[in-house]
């Protein structure tokens, strides 16, 4: 057998994905389990997603989770552009040394330092907690990975288009939207979705700047889990993983279908 594939190296891939996914395929085996004891299978039933939906603690979080996670990937995936777009595009401006330490300080300052300082900015400026604080904690912790991730994708864009299209005409925001924006539009979904993502997992941040009523999924699974965990936790975990799941293939996909249009183009150019 070729070494590369040698029994070792099988054995520590079925491990490794063992390790990592069996957790997850266990929560979803048993979040169709009918007894109320998760560690004991009692069979087959789907009544814990119908609980699930009538649990109005969990609907709320969850409805305060996807609206935080919708608004502020958004946002932050704007900001994140126009932050990588100056970094790649206007390498010398006064205080572009720390402009770039603000954005990418996020990438690694520990959560609970992040958490605490946004919670005494708000309190300072006397900024009531709720809804909106979380949002723009999410959006302050969640832009740098954006930044990143377009930022990759300018630096090997071909800039002689958009002066090509420039030359032809049209203003540099026009040049920029009909030109640019659809070369790293892949680039620009997925800092998208992996800020959505972010959002959608964060625990520590949001229980640092959440008030009244704005109470997030991930905080109202783990106030849940300390007193034992239900059959309605592992459900509505399921439906996390299946929509995160749906998300990242829908994108590789359309990343996919993009590229194979691009390649078509071209040899129809040539």
């Amino acid at each position: 057998m070729n070494a590369r594939w040698s029994w070792f190296n099988i054995t520590s891939v079925i491990f490794g994905f063992a390790f990592l996914y069996l957790p997850i395929v266990l929560l979803v085996i048993y979040s169709f389990n009918e007894s109320r004891l998760v560690t004991v299978w009692a069979g087959f039933s789907t009544k814990w997603y119908s609980e699930l939906f009538q649990n109005k603690g969990l609907m709320d979080a969850a409805w305060v989770t996807i609206r935080v996670a919708l608004l502020s990937a958004t946002i932050a995936t704007v900001l994140g552009t126009l932050a990588a777009v100056s970094l790649v595009r206007y390498t010398r401006f006064n205080g572009r040394t720390l402009f770039t330490g603000m954005v990418y300080a996020p990438l690694v300052m520990p959560e609970v330092i992040t958490g605490l300082s946004l919670l005494l900015l708000f309190v300072s400026i006397d900024f009531g907690r709720g809804f909106w604080t979380v949002t723009l904690a999410h959006i302050t912790f969640s832009l740098c990975f954006v930044a990143v991730v377009v930022q990759s994708r300018l630096i090997t864009f071909d800039r002689s288009l958009e002066e090509a299209a420039q030359d032809l005409g049209c203003p540099p925001f026009q040049a920029f939207m009909k030109v640019t924006l659809p070369v790293i539009l892949p680039a620009v979904i997925s800092g998208w979705m992996l800020a959505f993502t972010l959002s959608l997992d964060d625990l520590v941040i949001a229980s640092f700047t959440s008030g009244p009523g704005a109470t997030t999924l991930p905080m109202k699974i783990y106030s849940q889990v300390r007193l034992g965990v239900t059959p309605e936790i592992n459900a509505v975990c399921t439906l996390l993983i299946g929509a995160v799941t749906i998300g990242v293939v829908a994108a590789s996909l359309l990343n996919k279908r993009r590229e194979v249009m691009r390649l078509r183009d071209e040899r129809a150019a040539g």
